[in-house]
């Protein structure tokens, strides 16, 4: 027996806003965050590049690498 939805006009499913969809904490955080989240190994030169990152992009540079 097939299942089906009810027929109720448009549908309300909508994509999230970006901004909603983060869920940091508002903890630190940390190059080794970074380098996790943007699917590297976590290497010296990569804690080095997140370092920088973050130096000047601050905690939202994190928020900028997760959808």
């Amino acid at each position: 027996m097939p299942t089906s939805q009810p027929a109720s006009g448009p549908s309300e499913d909508r994509a999230t806003p970006d901004d909603l969809l983060h869920t940091r904490t508002g903890t630190e955080v940390s190059p080794e965050d970074l380098v996790l989240a943007s699917g590297k190994d976590i290497t010296p030169r990569n804690l080095e590049w997140a370092r920088r990152k973050l130096e000047a992009e601050g905690p939202a540079a994190l928020d900028k690498m997760l959808p």
